[in-house]
């Protein structure tokens, strides 16, 4: 998932691997009704932060009168970092908080950089959508030093350290994929392909997840990394099934490299069904044609608007959840017209 920050350099797609495990292990996916294409903004409104004598205090106890200024540093500019980045731009606004955002381009020197005009210019609270995780730790002690709070969006860290987080259950993601599978093989014989992310605790729980959960009778017969780029994940699956022809599935770790993989499985004239993750509306159109079978959703708009909701509630020290999880849910072909909105309708 491109969206998770990488290790040492970005579902998305990490965090510390064994927190995150521990949190997240439990945490079921989404379920219930859905109202075709919904998207989870506008449950996300809370009372307006400018009314007379309504004062806002972080967890510092640093006290706020007025609308609250929010700072959101994004990490790059790919299709999930825009959509992260109008959800809560669309969220702050809905309640009607001042927002200032900054692009790190994948950069961390740029995201500190950020961080540091964040500050200067005086916002209340950051929102952080890192860059990379060792760069993490540095920026989270620079903001609390001048006793601006920072909330994480897809990676956590020390919750003594951080306002909050919004997260992604991986292992649980995988889980839903291989889920699929199980059912459709139906306890046939079966070969799985794996081609993962970038090495690095956010692929590694990913693939985890989904290896863990498969049954007895799919078998991994090749896992290659796809370093979340579309030609890497193309020559790796080429390579792939000229090594196992008979494949029968293939996990794909996100949907950029799960499109690549179906060039090159056509193009040696596999019938090889793909699983892969996002939920983004080219991922739909696939599913209902057939390049795809399965995909999960985590919604780059719940993310957004589910951050600046628990950014709200957490200042004003109204009880809610500090590390909290984009929901995610199964979509195939069948439901695809009740997934959520993978990006905020802007009009």
């Amino acid at each position: 998932m491109d969206h998770t920050p990488r290790r040492g350099d970005s579902f998305g797609r990490s965090s510390r691997t064994s927190r995150t495990a521990h949190l997240l292990e439990g945490r079921r996916p989404m379920s219930g009704p859905f109202r075709v294409r919904r998207t989870l903004a506008a449950s996300f409104l809370v009372p307006a932060l400018g009314l007379a004598g309504c004062s806002l205090a972080s967890s510092s106890g640093k006290s706020h009168d007025g609308p609250l200024t929010i700072g959101f540093v994004n990490g790059g500019s790919t299709k999930f970092h825009t959509c992260l980045r109008e959800a809560v731009e669309d969220a702050a606004r809905n309640n009607l908080a001042r927002i200032l955002t900054a692009d790190s381009h994948q950069d961390a020197a740029r995201e500190r950089s950020n961080v540091q005009d964040m500050i200067k210019r005086g916002v209340d609270v950051i929102i952080l959508q890192t860059v990379n995780t060792q760069a993490l730790q540095r920026d989270i002690a620079e903001a609390k030093s001048a006793g601006v709070p920072v909330f994480l969006t897809s990676v956590e860290a020390d919750p003594d350290d951080i306002l909050g987080a919004v997260v992604v259950d991986l292992k649980a993601v995988g889980k839903l994929d291989a889920d699929w599978i199980g059912d459709d093989a139906s306890g046939r014989d079966a070969e799985v392909g794996v081609i993962a992310g970038a090495p690095g605790p956010a692929s590694d729980l990913l693939v985890d997840g989904f290896t863990e959960a498969l049954p007895p009778t799919a078998r991994v017969v090749d896992n290659r990394p796809g370093m979340f780029d579309a030609a890497t994940a193309q020559r790796a699956a080429a390579a792939m099934i000229r090594a196992h022809p008979g494949l029968d599935y293939a996990f794909v770790a996100n949907e950029e490299m799960a499109f690549a993989a179906r060039k090159a499985f056509d193009a040696a004239g596999a019938h090889v069904r793909i699983v892969t993750v996002n939920g983004t509306d080219e991922a739909l159109a696939a599913l209902k044609d057939g390049r795809f079978a399965a995909t999960v959703s985590n919604s780059a708009a719940d993310t957004g608007a589910l951050a600046v909701k628990n950014v709200i509630s957490l200042m004003r020290h109204e009880k809610t959840e500090q590390i909290d999880h984009t929901p995610i849910r199964l979509i195939t072909k069948e439901n695809a017209d009740t997934a959520p909105l993978y990006c905020p309708s802007r009009r």
